[in-house]
């Protein structure tokens, strides 16, 4: 299964809506498919200009690492190794909850959600709910 523009667009707006019913600051979510390309982003109002490129470095990093943005936070505070892999990237990933990767029925990687603009362990949850509307599974 591929992620697609529907799934993307059903994951924004539920991760948005969760955010504004948690009382969150205002959020800015975009997906990338498995190949780390975004389909879809959008930001609430009131969200700062800069927040695509953190959404995008957090969703980035959880899909070209494989792992979420929990797990990357971990390693990052082990040490050189992240920053260090973030050289590999040229700087586009940001090792913190609140890239979430995307799995399919059978596990497979499918994409990521980055959200950014409340704390970053709100951010996940967020992008957790959005990702779970769209029947699909997430790993933060």
């Amino acid at each position: 299964m591929r992620l697609n523009q529907a799934a993307a667009r059903r994951i924004i707006s539920v991760a948005l809506a969760h955010g504004h019913e948690h009382g969150m600051k205002p959020l800015s979510v975009v997906v990338l498919d498995a190949g780390g390309h975004p389909i879809a982003f959008e930001r609430a109002d009131g969200a700062s200009p800069g927040r695509f490129e953190i959404a995008r470095a957090k969703a980035y990093g959880a899909v070209m690492l494989g792992m979420g943005g929990v797990a990357q936070a971990a390693r990052a505070a082990q040490g050189s190794f992240m920053a260090t892999l973030n050289g590999v990237f040229q700087g586009r990933v940001l090792p913190v909850p609140g890239g979430v990767l995307v799995r399919d029925a059978e596990g497979m990687v499918i994409g990521a959600v980055g959200v950014t603009g409340d704390t970053s362990e709100n951010d996940a949850e967020a992008a957790l709910a959005g990702i779970a509307a769209a029947g699909l599974t997430g790993e933060a």
